[in-house]
């Protein structure tokens, strides 16, 4: 057991907590979202006022406003919820109705007063390591992995507190099934919508397994926290999420500087493989907080309303650990500290030095994220 623990934490590694990017957010950028044609993909918002939620389908993003059409007005019923509406109208008649809509149902909003735009669970299907870049930066040669997350969404401008740990951003996209999935289907329509896993990078690290990081232990709890999951402004339904998802690229800024952007083509495991991996895990469980969970699997089917996370590219704040602090923390187990392992050595010495240099993500930050056809999401970080 030492032996191997030794070749793992004595492997090269090297930690940055610099871009890679050389590339600031022109004013406004944020503010103007490429909205796909109906013929390609449905779009949708959310707005809510007196405890009352209005669903508009969205043709058009720009300098802040969002315009589109009021479904509850178009179709002379009350609609509060995307996936609802897409199930009992279906999507021809949904494609057809901005250019039929009159003026009673059009409607302009302040992006800001976007809600979460569709209602969802609170277990999800999360990937780990699905962008080649980003287990390249990490330090680990394995890849990709599943676990659970188990956390209500929030809204695409909430609040993310920091806690007492060292706080990351993933930006990620998420599918999200229309109604529940039995084993091997691949369903004709599949929601989208962008995602910020965040992480408390402390908590995972206390918890990993060092010797197999893919098993995933450790990760469900250090990124299941109340505010680690806000998602984006808009809910889309393509009409072919294959071909859709291929044309998206992801990007994420923090106080206005690029930090992540990758193709989501270039994850390995897309959609129907990610499907076929959790079947392939159900009966695996996963340590949170003294309780074992599982993947989100209920009367042999995947819900609805889940959330199947893409993974994130490279460029986090968290790129593997160097080989200074490896030494360090074999050198503190030498002195006497046999009392806890190797790696436990290794993570202080990581952590101090994280907490040192200010690497991490700290009140006052702002995190956005801005895929065309998919929205935005600006997180303000709060002690």
């Amino acid at each position: 057991m030492i032996g191997m623990t030794l070749a793992l934490f004595l492997s090269a590694g090297d930690t940055s907590a610099q871009s890679a990017f050389d590339e600031t957010a022109a004013p406004g950028q944020f503010e103007s979202v490429a909205i796909a044609r109906p013929a390609e993909a449905l779009t949708f918002a959310r707005l809510e006022a007196n405890g009352r939620r209005r669903v508009i389908m969205v043709t058009r993003y720009r300098g802040g406003l969002v315009e589109g059409v009021d479904l509850s007005a178009a179709l002379g019923r009350s609609v509060d919820d995307p996936i609802d509406v897409f199930l009992t109208e279906g999507y021809e008649r949904l494609a057809k109705l901005p250019d039929g809509a009159g003026p009673e149902a059009r409607v302009t909003a302040d992006d800001r007063a976007l809600v979460i735009p569709v209602d969802l669970r609170d277990r999800h299907v999360a990937t780990g390591l699905n962008f080649p870049a980003h287990a390249g930066e990490s330090g680990v040669a394995r890849g990709p992995f599943l676990f659970p997350k188990l956390v209500e969404a929030t809204g695409p401008y909430a609040p993310v507190p920091t806690g007492n740990g060292l706080l990351d951003y993933e930006v990620e996209v998420s599918w999200v099934p229309l109604t529940p999935l039995a084993r091997g289907e691949r369903p004709a329509h599949l929601g989208l919508v962008l995602c910020n896993d965040y992480t408390d990078r402390e908590l995972l690290l206390r918890r990993i397994d060092p010797l197999d990081p893919t098993s995933g232990r450790g990760f469900t709890t250090g990124k299941s926290f109340p505010g680690s999951l806000p998602i984006g402004s808009l809910f889309v339904i393509p009409r072919d999420h294959h071909a859709f998802a291929e044309k998206l690229e992801l990007r994420l800024y923090v106080n206005g500087r690029l930090r992540q952007r990758s193709p989501l083509r270039a994850a390995l495991w897309r959609i129907d493989r990610l499907l076929d991996e959790t079947w392939a895990r159900r009966d695996l469980a996963w340590d949170h907080r003294g309780m074992a969970v599982r993947l989100p699997i209920e009367a042999d089917r995947i819900p609805d309303r889940t959330l199947i996370m893409s993974g994130t590219p490279d460029g986090t704040i968290f790129q593997s650990i160097t080989l200074g602090q490896k030494i360090r923390g074999l050198t503190a187990w030498i002195l006497g500290g046999w009392n806890r392992s190797i790696p436990e050595h290794v993570v202080d010495a990581y952590i101090r030095d994280a907490r040192e240099a200010g690497i991490y993500l700290k009140p006052g930050d702002k995190v956005a994220i801005h895929i065309e056809s998919l929205g935005r999401i600006e997180n303000e970080v709060i002690p």
